[in-house]
């Protein structure tokens, strides 16, 4: 997810982490897999986030924007909108997900949009859309997380 600092939180949500001593942004500086990928997350809120990644450096052998690279963006902005959903006292763990590729992507940038199917006590369910610079789907996803208690201590 790379560069945390351009993220937009609502202030609500910011400082109900800073509250516990959380400093929310740093939590968005990346998996090492993110980090790796180039994903960058851009607005991030319960309702709506929005993330892009670049496709080169995540194509299959023929050329393509890799259908797991696809995955790894959706699941991605899928679990920050479960997390921020289930509050501080939650952690959001996926359980489903699935894509469904339109197009392939040669270059350039996707960007990915997710936003809420089901906001539950326990899951949290999203849809993902991923489109490419010229704003065409290249892959619609759905991810559903399991929200768990934070782990105490």
């Amino acid at each position: 997810m790379g560069e945390h600092s351009s993220v937009k939180f609502p202030q609500e949500i910011i400082d109900e982490y800073a509250a516990l001593g959380v400093d929310l942004p740093a939590l968005f500086s990346a998996g090492h897999l993110g980090t790796r990928m180039g994903v960058q997350i851009k607005e991030a809120s319960p309702e709506r986030v929005v993330g892009t990644m670049p496709v080169e450096g995540n194509t299959q052998p023929y050329g393509l924007l890799h259908g797991g690279a696809s995955a790894v963006l959706a699941e991605t902005l899928g679990s920050v909108g479960s997390m921020l959903h289930g509050g501080s006292s939650k952690i959001a763990v996926g359980v489903d997900l699935n894509c469904t590729h339109h197009r392939g992507a040669r270059s350039g940038l996707v960007t990915g949009v997710a936003t809420p199917v089901h906001r539950g006590r326990s899951t949290a369910t999203y849809e993902i859309v991923i489109t490419d610079e010229q704003d065409r789907r290249v892959c619609s996803a759905r991810l559903t997380c399991l929200l768990k208690d934070m782990p105490k201590g």
